[in-house]
């Protein structure tokens, strides 16, 4: 497998690209075998994608509040 993406990419994913990506990462570092230096690569990653996933699920919280306020 390849190695992790730069963080910066991270901003353009879209929830399920994120979503996808972290479980990916998650993988790979459950099943060991990186050196230490990829698996801190991946662990980064793997935070930088969870905060991608809560921006996009924040949103979505916000979205579905400001629905419930307006008036059918």
């Amino acid at each position: 497998m390849s190695e992790p993406k730069p963080e910066s990419d991270v901003a353009a994913l879209s929830y399920e690209e994120a979503r996808e990506q972290l479980i990916a990462v998650v993988g790979r570092l459950e099943a060991g075998g990186a050196s230490l230096e990829e698996s801190l690569a991946l662990w980064e990653r793997g935070e930088a994608l969870a905060a991608r996933c809560e921006e996009w699920l924040e949103g979505a919280r916000k979205r579905l509040a400001a629905a419930r306020d307006q008036p059918l």
